[in-house]
């Protein structure tokens, strides 16, 4: 029994490790079939089983064969030649090999699906892309087509303009400079949104649509030398802020100067900004004024894109 048990050890030992499966395991449990006749039958169907959903059918067809021939001189009370017993084992083999063969089949079925759905997603994904670059390119078309003609115009007059200031009166030579000044920023604005539109790279589009954190006091003296009323206060640190809630904070004090400036012309501006940690207040509010001259002009995107950056900025 010692001998028998210790074939069945090896035999346990070289199915149960992965590496040994191929093939190891077929050359030892076909030996120990062939020497100890039908004990090894049921070892011999898990090593065929494995053959066959593996797709070796010619190292199956010699495992059996070596099997049969080799157990006609093998251990005799176990042979599986008496009575006739290899009838029993080859038809348990075949079932064996058969299960092997159809779970081999769905497995390679499966594999050959998952594939197929992951190549779907990937060309669908680039598709996407690509349809998102083609649009972002259309949209930088039509901007730079309806913008930059625009503001290169007004930068050309102004700079016309600037050249004969000592025929003009001095507010008015100093508001073209102000107006030249903002035309050419904004070109520049223009010209780096319009080539992240264009980047295919959607994180370097959002980090080069990001713009550099500057501070709302310049805002603020910017729309006061324009002839705006602003009263500012701040409380707190800006630099112990994150960068999102610094960024947010002025383009939420930029839409707001603009809307006072469209909506209450000439109405006092309150800016109030508290930047307590963890969290940054910002409060803007005007008093009645008349409506500006692009009061008229509705369009909402500001208030839609600031909604979008406060969302973002509490989110961090």
């Amino acid at each position: 029994m010692v001998p028998i048990g210790a074939s069945a050890v090896a035999c346990a030992v070289v199915l149960l490790v992965p590496r040994l499966r191929w093939p190891v395991a077929p050359i030892v449990v076909t030996v120990v079939t062939a020497w100890w006749g039908w004990i090894g039958t049921l070892l011999l169907a898990l090593v065929l089983y494995d053959l066959a959903a593996a797709r070796r059918t010619r190292p199956a067809v010699l495992c059996v064969a070596a099997a049969l021939g080799a157990n006609l001189v093998g251990y005799p009370p176990t042979r599986m030649w008496h009575q006739q017993q290899y009838v029993t084992a080859l038809f348990l083999w075949a079932f064996a090999y058969v299960v092997g063969m159809w779970i081999g089949s769905r497995r390679r079925l499966m594999r050959a699906l998952a594939a197929d759905v992951e190549h779907l997603r990937v060309e669908a994904q680039l598709r996407e892309e690509a349809a998102r670059v083609a649009e972002r390119s259309r949209i930088s078309a039509e901007m730079h087509d309806v913008l930059a003609h625009r503001l290169s115009l007004i930068a050309l007059h102004t700079g016309v303009l600037i050249t004969r200031s000592d025929m003009l009166p001095a507010p008015v030579a100093e508001r073209l400079g102000l107006l030249r000044t903002a035309s050419t920023d904004a070109l520049a604005d223009l010209r780096d949104v319009l080539g992240a539109l264009r980047e295919p790279d959607t994180t370097q589009a959002s980090a080069a649509l990001s713009p550099a954190v500057r501070d709302v006091q310049e805002l603020v003296d910017e729309a006061r030398a324009a002839g705006q009323r602003v009263w500012m206060t701040t409380q707190g640190h800006p630099d112990q802020a994150p960068t999102t809630h610094r960024l947010a904070v002025y383009r939420i004090v930029q839409e707001a100067l603009t809307n006072a400036r469209k909506h209450a012309d000439g109405a006092l501006v309150t800016v109030h900004v508290d930047h307590g940690p963890p969290t940054t207040l910002i409060e803007v509010t005007n008093t009645a004024g008349t409506p500006g001259e692009g009061g008229s002009v509705e369009s909402g995107y500001g208030l839609i894109g600031l909604r979008e950056r406060v969302t973002a900025s509490a989110a961090i």
